[in-house]
């Protein structure tokens, strides 16, 4: 390379890559990025770390009994085996499966954040694989922000406003007065990209914005979920409130008359059904200033003015991602958009409303916008796929029929489950009752770096490199580099990369050919660079070839000077740029929701309380948990180094509570607590802060679930997994996303002596 720097691609960043005698040593940021990540500091432990798989390895029982020993999965000691037998147990299983059950019967279980390359990518990999060999049911949405997604296109037309493309910084510190975040907008998301980045540059322009005089309001329950340098003033609202307090600020803004009657005439269908709801009309009960305040817990006077301020000047106004992982969460997603329609700043530099600011490194963030070569994935000749978090559902009830978007799914009777990236006991709720579903298929493939608790609970474990091991091309969408992520060591232990276990297997069932298209890795990553280079070319920004790039380590793209504003066109001329809705313009009240008759989710938004908020809590359970990214990891990535480890207190996942809370529970910064509910229990260590609503906890999630007892149902989780906590119940009827903000719980110190945290450690190892 005539670049000195030997990089590599994460999520949290791009990093270069020191190699002694064959062994990482460090990797320490790459010299083009402003504000790196800390995450990075970890990769080397984890690289060597005695959690990862070492060798291909079967459960015992599962090996002496197949299914029969189902139950024993998560408790059961592993044998080691040959990469042959292996793969010939697993072709063994898919063949027998697809025989007997056809492609319904198999399961492809993976989750987007395994890899930053484009092309060793577990979810991709595992897809093609299956769908080039007959097909499974498939995935679609995420946990991040499903109902979002599925709302979003019947009112708007598109998702854009949740990642982007969507009005950028540099246009909000231009135009913007007043920026009002529903959620926040927290500096720890912006340090991740979706497939990695060469440079994290959100902050930077977040700085910028403020700069610029720009003013925020921050409505969250947790102060610092917006950086204190933004002098954001602060509304505390009770969790899962935030649809009421929009309807205040909507009330306020019709009984003024301040709201934009026009624009609301000319883009937008459904207001005049949407408007006797608001005023009380149709159900007695105005939607006013008053009413949210009682609902919500901030001042009336305080919402009537902030509607005011919102219809003064240039008004932009976001909410987090983790605003709709809620009961009803398709709801504030929705009475945004409503509420930027009534101001009528739609289309205009600076105003409007987005989704994704500060959820995430990169939107907002004035970029190329050029996609990336990615791994073609093919079709799935099942075509067939659930939401993704009613994996559990699946699992323990088939046959039964759900709602979604307006289509009845049946569940398959799924009889393998195939799971490639991704860390299931990480991200999906009531992890007591996945552990169940986890106990029904006949057979369990995972492909892992680590033993996490989804290595733990399956049957066959396949070895899997990390990035550092294998050669890759990383670039997100959003960001101005593309890097060249050179195979930097030999992989450790046996693990192999998933394109050549998906090739051995695929050799095995006939299906090689589909699967590879006759290329190796080098082949496929000059094939996707330069078919990505050549639609570069179409527009004029050239790139040099694949060769070239890989000896100079990276390219930068140029970034466009132009300002993006979304919907301008729209705003223009709404007749010759309609958006994608059936109407064409922004649908206040939506027909189609109208017509699938959910009363969870009906034709416009409105207040529907959650199962589970303050409102309804009792002496049992009288804290409402709020659960987020962690700062010192991705998800669960990374969790027993680095920084993940540093931040732990007495070994275990910190919760905050309120310094108010804390003292009526005789609780101090150090302790051990137990949280819990009805769905389980957990430890965590205590820490104390006032940045917290009363009445609020705050857990990240992605400390690795590590049960006391993996034999006995229900067990303590010893390391602070809130998703123990959590309900597996889907937000509504249109979007079945995750709902894991509406969960209360109560807090006590621990007594006694803490079990031992052991998760980190290999599970038992056993001869035949």
């Amino acid at each position: 390379m005539s670049n000195r720097e030997r990089l590599t691609s994460t999520h949290w960043g791009a990093g270069s890559v020191e190699v002694k005698d064959g062994r990482v040593v460090a990797v320490r940021p790459f010299s083009r990025d402003p504000q790196p990540s800390p995450i990075l500091t970890g990769m080397v432990d984890a690289l060597y770390a005695p959690t990862r798989v070492a060798k291909p390895a079967v459960r015992k029982g599962w090996l002496e009994k197949r299914g029969d020993s189902r139950r024993d999965r998560g408790k059961d000691s592993f044998v080691e085996v040959s990469w042959d037998e292996a793969l010939d147990l697993v072709a063994g299983e898919l063949m027998r499966v697809r025989k007997d059950h056809g492609a319904q019967g198999i399961f492809g279980g993976s989750y987007g954040w395994s890899s930053a390359g484009g092309f060793h990518h577990a979810r991709t990999q595992l897809r093609r694989f299956l769908f080039t060999s007959g097909g499974c049911v498939d995935q679609v949405t995420n946990y991040s922000y499903a109902a979002g997604m599925i709302v979003l296109p019947h009112i708007i037309g598109t998702n854009a406003p949740i990642g982007g493309p969507m009005t950028t910084w540099r246009s909000i510190a231009k135009h913007t007065k007043l920026m009002v975040m529903f959620g926040g907008a927290n500096i720890r998301n912006m340090q991740v990209y979706s497939g990695g980045c060469g440079a994290h540059d959100s902050e930077i322009w977040l700085q910028k914005a403020r700069e610029a005089g720009v003013q925020f309001v921050s409505i969250t329950p947790v102060r610092d979920d917006s950086p204190d340098y933004l002098g954001a003033e602060w509304l505390a609202p009770k969790p899962n409130s935030d649809t009421a307090l929009m309807l205040g600020l909507a009330h306020t803004l019709v009984s003024e008359e301040l709201h934009d009657k026009a624009f609301l005439a000319s883009h937008c269908v459904g207001f005049e059904k949407f408007l006797p709801y608001l005023m009380g009309e149709s159900d007695g009960m105005p939607k006013s200033a008053a009413w949210a305040a009682g609902i919500c817990g901030i001042d009336a006077n305080v919402i009537a003015d902030l509607a005011r301020r919102m219809a003064k000047g240039r008004t932009m106004l976001a909410a987090s991602w983790s605003l709709q992982r809620a009961d009803h969460g398709e709801q504030p997603y929705w009475m945004l958009a409503v509420l930027a329609a009534m101001l009528g700043q739609i289309g205009l530099p600076g105003g409007g409303f987005g989704y994704g600011y500060g959820s995430i490194g990169g939107p907002g963030v004035p970029g190329p916008e050029t996609g990336a070569p990615r791994f073609p994935t093919g079709r799935n000749p099942l075509n067939f796929a659930i939401p993704v978090a009613r994996i559990a559902d699946m699992l323990l009830e088939p046959g039964a029929t759900i709602d979604f978007d307006g289509a009845k799914l049946t569940y398959p009777d799924v009889k393998l489950v195939y799971w490639a990236g991704g860390n299931p006991f990480h991200h999906h709720q009531d992890i007591n009752r996945l552990v169940e579903a986890f106990r029904k298929p006949d057979t369990i493939v995972v492909h892992e770096i680590a033993w996490t608790a989804t290595a733990r609970h399956a049957d066959i474990v396949l070895p899997a490199t990390t990035s550092l091991e294998r050669n890759d091309i990383g670039t997100s969408s959003r960001d101005r580099f593309i890097i060249a992520m050179r195979k930097h060591i030999e992989p450790v232990g046996a693990a192999r990369d998933d394109f050549a276990i998906f090739r051995d297997l695929a050799r095995r069932i006939g299906s090689e050919e589909a699967f590879t298209e006759g290329r190796s890795e080098m082949d496929w990553l000059i094939h996707m660079y330069e078919g990505y280079r050549a639609g570069l070319a179409k527009r004029d920004m050239p790139i040099p070839p694949f060769a070239t790039f890989w000896d100079e380590g990276y390219v930068e793209l140029p970034v466009p000077e132009e300002d993006f504003v979304l919907f301008d066109a729209f705003r223009q001329d709404p007749i010759a740029h309609p958006l994608h809705t059936r109407s064409g313009k922004i649908e206040i009240f939506c027909e189609d929701i109208a017509g699938f008759g959910y009363d969870d989710c009906p034709g416009h938004p409105m207040w529907l309380e959650p199962y589970e908020w303050l409102a309804t809590a009792n002496a049992k359970h009288p804290l409402h948990m709020i659960t987020n990214q962690p700062k010192s990891r991705l998800h669960s990535q990374l969790d027993p180094v680095g920084v993940s480890a540093a931040s732990k207190i007495a070994g275990r996942e910190p919760v905050r509570l309120n310094p108010a809370d804390a003292a009526a529970r005789g609780i101090e910064t150090g302790d051990i607590v137990e949280i819990f509910n009805d769905r389980g229990r957990c430890l965590a260590g205590a820490e104390l802060s006032d940045r917290l609503r009363p009445g609020v906890i705050q857990i990240s999630t992605g400390a690795w679930y590590d049960p006391a007892d993996p034999a006995v149902s229900g067990s303590l989780d010893v390391h602070g997994n809130p998703n123990v906590l959590t309900a597996d119940r889907g937000t509504s009827r249109l979007g079945q996303g995750p709902s894991p903000l509406s969960a209360l719980v109560e807090v006590r110190k621990y007594a006694g002596t803490a079990p031992d945290v052991t998760v980190h450690e290999p599970p038992k190892m056993a001869s035949r």
